[in-house]
């Protein structure tokens, strides 16, 4: 036993809200909402990069040989149709414009495309989305010291070796891609010169086909990091999510309070009709049903009040003291309650019973009998 009170003694206390503040939890629709808001999504800076050069490598490879063409003839029209004229400023110009606009609708399709694969890497990412709020002044932005601090962070870590790792991959493809073609390289100084840069051409789109895949691969990779991360910052505490659901759908405790003043009010309103009743049937002691008929205003008689326990010997207390006739009868007490809500007539299976029990009040009264 002395064993145990010291350890007993000596036992830290375990505070159980050092644990509320985890973010533990999945990101609430609200949550996610006000993120992409402010622009916080899941989104790759390789990707709409790397699919741009991938797209622009693989036009280069189906439409290169088409833009040599176009190039050799714009330079061959250049020289035979403007070479022996006179080099005026006039000519200049005109000279110049021709190949301004030649070399335009040259990188025509190359800009087209460039645009076309940045939407579509973006888009394909976070969807349509427009907001200025990463681009207002924040002063914690122009902050030195956590901005110093910020380069010591995981991410700026991830970053740094994303960035390596990058540049090493594509150092391996471009020194294994030229050392598999040494032989080749060497033997090419006794080649006649359109061979040379035939090859080196060739030799060039091979390792831009292969750099542009592998961009492309790591992309993705950094995409599916970034959702991870993305996912990561949007977790949220237990407290998080109870203060966001108070926040948006109201304090549990006030809404039971204002539940429970509506409940007094319906009571209130509802005792506030007994009076007005010929008739209370009970059970006696658990149901108490109280029935008015004004064949002005229905066709059958009307349930003003009802309820058990309780409310039932509220409602015989209301009865009594205004001379309202109470009646015991347990099975049909019983039936009224279950299958007749307030304010509802009777139903035709009741009416039998109901107009016997109201013909022997009228004839307490002396009122007519109910028909």
């Amino acid at each position: 036993m002395g064993g145990v009170n010291n350890v007993t003694r000596f036992a830290l206390p375990l505070d159980l809200q050092l644990f509320a503040g985890e973010k533990t939890e999945k990101a609430t629709p609200k949550k996610r909402q006000d993120a992409r808001k402010k622009g916080q999504v899941a989104k790759s800076m390789e990707l709409p990069s790397s699919s741009i050069l991938f797209g622009i490598v693989l036009l280069l490879f189906g439409y290169g040989s088409i833009m040599r063409d176009k190039i050799e003839n714009m330079f061959l029209f250049t020289i035979h149709d403007y070479m022996g004229m006179e080099l005026t400023p006039s000519t200049a110009a005109t000279i110049f414009g021709r190949l301004i606009f030649e070399g335009l609708l040259l990188l025509a399709p190359i800009f087209g495309l460039a645009l076309v694969m940045a939407v579509v890497a973006s888009a394909s990412q976070v969807g349509f989305l427009i907001t200025m709020e990463p681009l207002k002044m924040s002063f914690s932005k122009l902050d030195p010291i956590k901005g110093i601090a910020n380069l010591f962070k995981l991410r700026a870590l991830v970053e740094l070796l994303k960035s390596v790792l990058k540049m090493t991959v594509i150092g391996l493809v471009v020194f294994f891609t030229i050392w598999n073609s040494r032989d080749v390289l060497i033997e090419m100084g006794r080649w006649p010169l359109i061979h040379t840069f035939s090859y080196t051409a060739k030799l060039i789109m091979t390792l831009a086909i292969e750099i542009a895949v592998i961009l492309l691969i790591l992309a993705l990779f950094d995409y599916m990091y970034q959702r991870y991360e993305h996912e990561k910052n949007l977790k949220m505490s237990k407290d998080e999510v109870k203060q966001e659901y108070k926040n948006s759908e109201g304090d549990p405790l006030i809404k039971s309070k204002i539940r429970e003043k509506q409940r007094r009010m319906a009571l209130q309103r509802m005792m506030q009709e007994v009076p007005k009743a010929d008739v209370v049937i009970t059970n006696p002691t658990h149901f108490a049903v109280a029935i008015r008929y004004d064949p002005k205003k229905s066709e059958a008689p009307v349930v003003v009040a009802k309820g058990m326990d309780y409310i039932a010997l509220k409602i015989r207390q209301v009865a009594e003291e205004h001379g309202i006739v109470k009646m015991e009868n347990k099975p049909l007490a019983r039936a009224l309650y279950d299958q007749v809500e307030i304010g509802q007539t009777i139903p035709a299976d009741l009416f039998q019973a109901v107009a016997e029990v109201l013909a022997y009040v009228y004839k307490l009264k002396g009122k007519t009998t109910i028909t």
